[in-house]
């Protein structure tokens, strides 16, 4: 089956554009695959902003989301695996999704009752990320 993750990227990027929002990703830069300029990547993760007016050539594909963007005024292709992100949101206000890791697999169907039934992590105040150029 197909992964959610690449339509809700797509959807949560189409609603933040459409209500005049930045939309953002958040990247673990060390994943496999991951094509970022090392230079921005703080505590191995970079944020980036995938609005039209911030990147060229966006690809958002079922594996890939690939763009050209600019940092520090030189443009860099960027390659990111759809499973690297670790959130997309929406700069000026914090909503959106985090992800959870889709390829952990559960070892029996007990342990995966047992995180069903955990209560979600209750987040206090504004999200901690801002914008790296």
């Amino acid at each position: 089956m197909i992964s959610k993750k690449p339509f809700l990227i797509r959807a949560l990027r189409d609603w933040a554009l459409e209500n005049g929002l930045t939309p953002q990703i958040l990247v673990d830069a060390n994943f496999p695959a991951v094509n970022v300029p090392i230079n921005f990547v703080k505590d191995g993760h970079i944020v980036l902003n995938i609005h039209d007016q911030a990147i060229e050539d966006l690809e958002i594909s079922n594996d890939w989301v690939l763009f050209k963007g600019r940092f520090a005024g030189v443009v860099h292709q960027v390659d990111i695996p759809i499973d690297s992100i670790v959130a997309i949101f929406a700069r000026e206000n914090g909503e959106g999704l985090v992800f959870r890791d889709e390829t952990s697999v559960y070892d029996t169907p007990e342990d995966e009752q047992a995180v069903e039934e955990q209560e979600p992590p209750q987040f206090k105040g504004k999200p901690d990320l801002r914008i790296v150029r």
